[in-house]
């Protein structure tokens, strides 16, 4: 991920950082409890390694040329940021922050009201949630786990499953003989699998597409039209009958959701307590995982 030529070593940078806040090399060497030898030894280094000046002598004090001025001043912030990063791991070692990817509708309704017991049962885990559309490659991302939704055909990576998902075709009150067909963008056969499934011929085009089931539900409620939607997402529209069935009960859809986290790494602790909390919590609400 460096390149190991141009990270300097710790010493010389705290060396480096004393002689532009303090000025001399002997004060330098007094706050850092070293030989005023041993400063110059580590200032020469840094200067030989990154292949620049960076201090010059003037009336028996040491200055850094502006060139150094501008580099230390980035090398205070990095060393404050290591210095941060470790008091951090020592006052939280089994916490931190938990980056993950969800699914819109899906994290919102599902996993977002589960959130509030897991920041009770763990306050030293911080989860940080961003919604993605569709799978990733994790080595490309910033993200410890996802929720995904599909078949178990993740390469490089390990999964435990949430939940199966049943679709039913809803329209709001009142339809047309034949309402237009919304779908969504990302599961472009599921109108033809329930026609099949209901033993019906499915037209050969369909209405308007969309990227969230959010939106088109928000446009079945305005009668745009019928849509495929998930049950877990319907109930209260379905219970208030601003949604009805289109034709027969739910079907189960190819794809089911889950828990995915990169394959052959080291979890980190804030995931490894999501995870056992996570299952232990759908035990509890009487769900299977595996």
């Amino acid at each position: 991920m460096f390149n190991r030529r141009y990270l300097p070593s710790i010493p010389a940078l705290l060396a480096l950082e004393a002689v532009d806040r303090l000025g001399t090399g002997a004060a330098a060497a007094q706050s850092l409890g070293l030989s005023q030898g041993a400063v110059s030894h580590q200032l020469k280094a840094l200067e030989d390694q990154l292949g620049v000046p960076l201090l010059i002598l003037e009336k028996q004090r040491l200055r850094l040329t502006p060139a150094a001025k501008d580099y230390v001043a980035e090398v205070r912030k990095a060393l404050q940021t290591l210095a941060n990063a470790s008091l951090s791991l020592r006052a939280n070692p089994s916490g931190g922050s938990l980056n993950l990817s969800i699914l819109p509708a899906f994290g919102m309704h599902w996993l977002a009201p589960r959130l509030a017991r897991f920041a009770q049962a763990h306050p030293e885990v911080t989860v940080n949630l961003s919604t993605r559309l569709k799978p990733f490659a994790f080595e490309d991302s910033r993200f410890d786990a996802a929720i995904h939704y599909g078949r178990e055909d993740w390469p490089g990576a390990d999964f435990f499953k949430l939940m199966d998902e049943d679709i039913i075709a809803v329209t709001a009150p009142n339809p047309p003989e034949n309402p237009a067909l919304l779908s969504l963008e990302s599961r472009p056969g599921d109108w033809r699998r329930w026609f099949a499934h209901h033993g019906m011929t499915a037209p050969r085009t369909e209405g308007m597409q969309f990227d969230q089931f959010a939106t088109m539900m928000q446009a079945t409620l305005l009668g745009l039209g019928a849509a495929l939607l998930p049950t877990f997402l319907i109930a209260r529209e379905l219970a208030d009958g601003r949604l009805i069935p289109l034709h027969g009960g739910p079907v189960r859809a190819q794809g089911s959701y889950y828990l995915v986290w990169p394959q052959g790494l080291p979890p980190r602790a804030p995931l490894v307590s999501f995870r056992a909390w996570l299952m232990q919590d759908m035990a509890n609400d009487g769900l299977t995982a595996p």
